[in-house]
């Protein structure tokens, strides 16, 4: 029997009550189960922490002291348990290392999926889809007029200048897919990393995920016109780099208000977009939709009276 109250929210995120722990918590709490290392779902200094490998090297490197109290690491498909509640992690093609988290209690399957994508992507393990009999999803783009575009068709549009790109992308995952998008099909071009961006990459070239080559930014060498080179910068950065010369301004994003008043759109995101999310719902068979980081309203209303979808936030 599936209990609609077996994760809730409090002042300190989504609590799974039967286990006394917390999934991605907003604030530091005693357990808490990860599902990746961006800082939305991975906050400093929880007592103990849950999550893969990758996650935890990820976020000791950009939290240092406050990463937290203690790490238990478990790799994909290693089953384990905190206060009788059964916990696997499972691919969630997301980013390096992030996971979706499958809660097994009194015979009732939660999977909570955690950010997640479908596109392809040789950055991260890809996302597998099991069966559930409820789905906790995000639903970042659950909008029937989100569709994303082919990846590759979007990274070509970089071979349509030769100008030098300024390409501003988040550090953690996005950068070292573009990476490896920009040595697979634009490989005339160069890639010059900001320093924000280096040890993350060196991250994924220690778990076997080697995005490609690339270069330390070089002034010298970005000043140079007509080159090729793609220089990758987090976001505040960019935003910094408004006024910059002799340079094509792009953002790489799913989101539409990101490419407002840059010289070029690229819509790359790492979430899944409608259709996607409608895929994973009918292939995971839940038996309950629950919804999260976003809107559901789209959702509750596309299954009406033939799926259960229920609107946590």
């Amino acid at each position: 029997m599936i209990r609609q109250d077996f994760l809730v929210f409090d002042e300190y995120g989504l609590y799974c009550k039967a286990g006394d722990f917390y999934l991605d918590p907003q604030k530091p709490v005693k357990q808490a189960v990860i599902s990746h290392a961006h800082g939305d779902h991975a906050c400093p200094s929880n007592d103990t922490i849950f999550c893969t490998a990758p996650t935890a090297s990820i976020m000791r490197l950009r939290l240092k002291k406050n990463a937290g109290g203690s790490f238990r690491i478990f790799n994909f498909h290693e089953p384990f348990l905190i206060n009788g509640v059964k916990i696997t992690f499972v691919p969630a093609g997301h980013i390096l290392g992030s996971a979706q988290v499958l809660m097994e209690y009194e015979g009732v399957r939660y999977l909570y999926t955690g950010d997640f994508k479908l596109q392809e992507d040789p950055t991260c393990e890809p996302a597998e889809i099991i069966k559930a009999d409820v789905l906790i999803t995000e639903t970042t783009f659950a909008d029937p007029s989100v569709a994303h575009p082919d990846t590759i068709a979007e990274i070509q549009k970089l071979n349509s200048s030769n100008h030098n790109v300024l390409l501003g992308a988040y550090a953690l995952g996005k950068s070292q897919r573009l990476i490896n998008l920009i040595n697979r099909f634009c490989p005339q071009r160069t890639v010059l990393l900001h320093h924000s961006i280096l040890p993350v990459t060196k991250v994924y070239d220690e778990y076997g995920y080697p995005p490609g080559n690339y270069l330390p930014y070089n002034r010298k060498l970005m000043k140079s016109p007509g080159q090729g080179f793609v220089y990758i910068v987090p976001p505040l950065t960019f935003d910094c780099y408004y006024r910059a010369k002799g340079v094509l301004r792009v953002f790489a994003s799913g989101w539409r208000r990101l490419q407002a008043q840059n010289d070029m759109e690229l819509y790359i995101s790492d979430h899944a977009d409608w259709q996607d999310i409608l895929s994973f719902i009918a292939r995971s068979e839940p038996a309950e939709v629950w919804t999260l980081h976003g809107r559901g309203e789209y959702l509750k209303a596309h299954f009406a009276d033939t799926l259960l979808v229920k609107i946590l936030s």
